[in-house]
């Protein structure tokens, strides 16, 4: 949604360990929101400080997806049911395909990755916990 919390996790997550494979040159990350409240601003802190905890930097500014994101990606990945919807409506004809996060989980059976904004430090935790086996599959996978 705001890009705060989970899609710069995941981006943060899946940039070390493109980055610890030796692939840098194979990809280009970003992560984005569907909405533009939180434009400009870093990461939530809480995420931030339990990304940090587990050995992860997440470093980029919050933006919205732009029509440009389908030329400029070949995969762009949500987290959630909501935000898949809301993507591939504002698809326009372009090669860029659409993917649910949690399709490349195999250790979790979530089918959504959650918002841990209004919870507590534990769901900060699952979102790691969630990503770090999506991310390490989709890697393996592409």
């Amino acid at each position: 949604m705001g890009n705060i919390c989970r899609s710069p996790t995941a981006e943060g997550i899946f940039r070390k360990l493109v980055s610890d494979a030796g692939r840098d040159a194979e990809f280009q990350v970003d992560s984005a929101g569907t909405i533009g409240y939180h434009t400009g601003s870093m990461a939530d802190r809480r995420m931030r400080s339990t990304a940090r905890e587990r050995g992860y930097l997440l470093e980029s500014r919050a933006r919205r997806i732009e029509f440009a994101d389908f030329d400029r990606f070949d995969l762009i990945v949500t987290m959630d049911d909501e935000n898949f919807r809301e993507v591939q409506e504002m698809n326009p004809d372009t090669g860029a395909r659409v993917v649910r996060m949690c399709d490349y989980c195999e250790e979790h059976d979530e089918t959504e990755v959650p918002d841990p904004y209004y919870g507590g430090e534990a769901g900060f935790h699952r979102v790691i916990d969630i990503l770090e086996d999506a991310c390490g599959n989709f890697l393996r996978q592409i």
